[in-house]
C-alpha cells in the first residue's frame, strides 16, 4: 500500500509541476466561466468550481507533503553522510533536524559566533575555485577518508 501511495504521490507531484498542467487548469476555469451564461450563473454553477477546486486542493496537499517529506529526508541523509565523510567536520550536526527549536537555536548561535570570530576584520571576498583546485581537494578528501579507521568510502553507482 505504501509503495503504491509513493508511486502515486511522485507521479502527481511531477505532473502538477508541469506548465501544461497549469494550462489545463486555466482551460477548465475558462470553460467554467464561459458556461456561466448558459447556466444563468446559478448557485449550482458556482458550487461546481468551488467543490472541484476544494477537492483537488485537499488531495494535493497530502500528496505534495508526502513527496516533500521524502525529499527532505533524503537530503538530510545525504548531508549526514557528507558530514560523516569529511575529516574535521563536526559530527554533532548529524541528525540535528530531530532536535527541538531551542536546541537548534543554540547550535545556530554557536555557528554564527564561530563565523563572526573567523571573519572578524576580514573583507568578504568571493570564493572562486578552479576545476584543478576542486580535483585536488577531492583527491585529498578521498585519501584522508581511506586513512581514517572505521570510515570506509562507499562505492558510487554510475549514473
Amino acid at each position: 500500500m505504501e509503495a503504491f501511495f509513493v508511486r502515486i504521490a511522485n507521479v502527481t507531484a511531477r505532473v502538477a509541476g508541469k506548465p501544461w498542467t497549469f494550462l489545463a487548469c486555466v482551460a477548465v476555469v475558462l470553460i467554467w466561466a464561459i458556461s456561466g451564461p448558459i447556466f444563468k450563473f446559478s448557485e449550482t454553477w458556482q458550487l461546481v468550481i468551488n467543490t472541484g477546486t476544494t477537492i483537488v486542493t485537499f488531495l494535493m496537499v497530502f500528496l505534495i507533503q508526502n513527496t516533500q517529506n521524502r525529499d527532505g529526508a533524503a537530503v538530510q541523509a545525504k548531508l549526514d553522510e557528507l558530514i560523516h565523510a569529511v575529516r574535521g567536520a563536526d559530527e554533532r550536526f548529524i541528525g540535528i533536524e530531530h532536535l527541538t527549536e531551542q536546541e537548534l537555536d543554540r547550535i545556530l548561535e554557536e555557528v554564527e559566533h564561530r563565523a563572526r570570530r573567523i571573519h572578524r576584520g576580514r573583507k568578504s571576498l568571493p570564493v572562486v575555485a578552479t576545476r584543478e583546485e576542486d580535483a585536488t581537494a577531492a583527491a585529498k578528501a578521498a585519501s584522508a577518508t581511506k586513512s581514517r579507521p572505521g570510515r570506509t568510502p562507499k562505492a558510487r553507482k554510475a549514473t
